[in-house]
């Protein structure tokens, strides 16, 4: 629900940002002895992904601990799925003798893999990331019919904008509202952006972490009433898409603030958001625990929904939520969510970025939410993304290198009936931003 889900591509972060190689390069000379771990662990990633190496003689125990092989073998049925099997490593060319870049030729693609080697002596890979992908031939209309066979509902909108004017360059289902999960961030950091302009409050002002909330990336663990900055707040909310700041900024705002901006901002069904949810509010009604509560929420008006929560307020807190109820299948995702068109998540950039403070979009710029080569041919790129089972949301806005000019990129995927896959949408979200850079 809250926060773009850590694994997608990126299965353990690295920072290496070497440039794209050319698509289908003929393979130079090795710049590594092929003795080294690196170019070792390199030459059999086709191999791995295709099953054929043990998981646990592959990873070391780092990586098996923050990536289940379970969770891995998902993710490579679903590159695999979306770029064909993998052919053979096209060309390495290694930091050192323990991390480095792999260029991996797919039947459909070439992918850029960021990889890292332990130091102990069986060198196993500790570091993965599958950075970019290239398509050959790549268009907006094989974009749109890969989006189209996904499993439930699908929307995306590509757009050059110019002050208020949305100028689509491709688009499907643009008018559609979706679940978008923690999306909905970006009403909030424009109205905190919007109160600080109006001299109510000031980045560098301190609150209390008063409101903790449930997968927390940031604020996990801390004590409640923790002194923070306004600005770490919102910094947090957005990079890592920590709940417990969302939560905490939605109550010092105040609901109703926010609820006013995101109208203003252009929400074509702001009632679907009203009241305007917390996380933890969300993740209590969504558990077990609320039962009568939820049913009591669905039946009723904005007004009976207020009233539910405002009697509840005691109740809907991080201690009560059943974190067990969430596994298995998507839980309420068309009732008990945050809502937006692919159009509207524009609008909301367009607002944000006209509200002119260097500190909203610093906070969106410190994720780009894609890998340093598709960030290469942008100027600022900032990102928000959100997600729960079932729900994906990806939402970037870019400032051109080669002319200057501003474009919106944005997707979102609901499956009622299964999760959705983060790196299906997460690798064709970067090819329609390569597509809008050219």
């Amino acid at each position: 629900m809250t926060g773009f889900r850590t694994a997608l591509i990126a299965l353990l972060p690295l920072t290496a940002a070497l440039p794209a190689p050319a698509l289908f390069a003929q393979t130079p000379a090795s710049t590594v002895p092929a003795t080294t771990g690196f170019e070792r662990r390199a030459a059999e990633l086709p191999n791995l992904l295709e099953g054929r190496i043990a998981f646990a003689d592959y990873f070391a125990p780092v990586f098996q601990q923050a990536v289940p092989e379970a969770q891995f073998k998902t993710i490579a049925a679903n590159l695999v799925a979306q770029y064909g099997r993998p052919v053979a490593v096209v060309s390495t060319d290694a930091a050192d003798a323990r991390r480095g870049t792999v260029t991996l030729r797919f039947e459909k693609a070439v992918g850029t893999v960021a990889l890292s080697v332990e130091a102990g002596p069986d060198r196993r890979v500790d570091g993965l990331r599958f950075q970019h992908f290239e398509v050959a031939n790549d268009s907006f209309d094989r974009v749109a019919a890969e989006f189209a066979v996904l499993p439930g509902e699908t929307g995306f909108l590509v757009a050059e904008i110019d002050g208020n004017r949305i100028a689509p360059l491709a688009s499907a289902h643009a008018d559609t509202p979706f679940a978008v999960g923690s999306t909905f961030k970006l009403y909030v950091l424009d109205e905190l952006a919007a109160q600080i302009a109006a001299g109510k409050h000031r980045w560098d002002e301190v609150a209390p972490l008063s409101h903790l909330s449930f997968s927390s990336a940031a604020t996990a663990g801390w004590p409640k009433n923790t002194p923070v900055t306004l600005q770490t707040l919102a910094n947090w909310m957005i990079s890592v898409s920590d709940n417990g700041a969302a939560d905490t900024l939605i109550h010092l705002l105040g609901r109703e603030a926010v609820e006013a901006r995101m109208r203003a901002a252009g929400n074509s069904d702001p009632s679907r958001n009203i009241p305007f949810l917390t996380t933890v509010e969300a993740f209590a009604l969504k558990g077990n625990n609320f039962a009568a509560e939820r049913a009591a929420f669905l039946a009723g008006d904005d007004e009976a929904q207020r009233a539910l929560i405002d009697a509840n307020k005691g109740r809907l807190i991080l201690e009560n939520v059943d974190g067990g109820s969430f596994g298995g299948k998507p839980r309420f995702i068309d009732s008990l969510e945050w809502f937006a068109s692919p159009q509207d998540v524009a609008r909301a950039l367009i607002d944000l970025k006209a509200r002119g403070s260097e500190e909203a979009m610093a906070a969106m710029a410190i994720n780009s939410g894609v890998g340093p080569i598709a960030a290469a041919d942008w100027r600022y790129l900032g990102y928000k993304g959100g997600s729960e089972l079932g729900v994906l949301s990806m939402s970037l806005l870019g400032q051109r290198k080669s002319d200057g000019k501003w474009f919106v990129v944005t997707a979102s995927w609901n499956n009622p009936d299964g999760d959705a896959a983060a790196e299906t949408i997460n690798g064709l979200v970067t090819r329609l931003l390569a597509l809008a850079a050219k």
